[in-house]
């Protein structure tokens, strides 16, 4: 298995049931692994055959900032369809936090698997 992965990915974004977290940016911590369909990247050294990291990072970005779902854990799951569906990857392991949500706590959210090939 070949993964590529970007860690302690910082987003703002308004995330949230209650409608202060709806009028209030937030800022999510993103951890992503993300398996690639094949080894040929490692093979040819050919950005075409890798999954191009700084493009799904702009992916996200923009995900993020267009009016995502209030859930996060629906939020986490559309971004894990994002990244499948838009590069091709074989499977993806996320973890989406909330820094600071709550007094005491320093972060708070979901990890979540998903394989290209399964709805969930």
């Amino acid at each position: 298995m070949n993964t590529i992965f970007i860690h302690d990915m910082r987003i703002d974004t308004r995330v949230g049931v209650y409608a202060w977290e709806r009028e209030l940016s937030q800022t999510l911590r993103l951890d992503l692994e993300i398996e690639l369909a094949s080894s040929r990247p490692f093979e040819t050294g050919v950005l075409a055959d890798a999954i191009d990291y700084a493009a799904v990072v702009e992916r996200i970005r923009a995900f993020a900032g267009d009016n995502p779902p209030p859930l996060l854990e629906r939020f986490a799951e559309a971004l894990a369809r994002t990244v499948l569906d838009g590069f091709g990857a074989r499977s993806i392991k996320l973890r989406v936090a909330k820094l600071g949500a709550l007094p005491g706590v320093r972060e708070l959210g979901v990890a979540i698997e998903r394989r290209a090939d399964s709805a969930a």
